[in-house]
């Protein structure tokens, strides 16, 4: 049961363009104790069907730019390519840790760029 609702919330926040993935890896690895290459490969499958859906309501919407598209998919797969390569040769626990890494990073840049939007602009009103 706890799979369909991991699944139902990583599928609402993809929809909404936040990375639905980050989230389905942390709830793999902490509430079902998924390893985290198990977890991130998940992800990875979690993430064909739910792009295609994107990427059909984008065309429908005419928000695809597709000369820069063309340009991020090649260059994409090289870099999946080479990213498997090298999680592979990680352990699970580091690459938990890198993970976890990632996710501050990510959080600390979500926050200053909320301040910078919202905050510094309700000052200068």
């Amino acid at each position: 049961m706890l799979e369909v609702l991991f699944g139902l919330i990583s599928g609402i926040i993809s929809s909404l363009g936040m990375g639905g993935g980050t989230i389905l890896i942390f709830l793999l690895t902490v509430f079902l104790g998924v390893s985290q290459h198990v977890s991130q490969a998940t992800n990875l499958v979690f993430f064909i069907p739910t792009s295609i859906v994107a990427i059909f309501m984008n065309i429908k919407n005419k928000n695809i730019d597709w000369k820069i598209s063309w340009i991020i998919v090649i260059f994409g797969i090289i870099g999946a390519i080479c990213g498997s390569f090298i999680a592979r040769k990680i352990s699970s626990d580091n690459l938990r840790r890198y993970f976890a890494i990632f996710l501050i990073f990510i959080t600390v840049y979500e926050i200053y760029a909320y301040y910078k939007m919202h905050i510094k602009t309700s000052k200068s009103k």
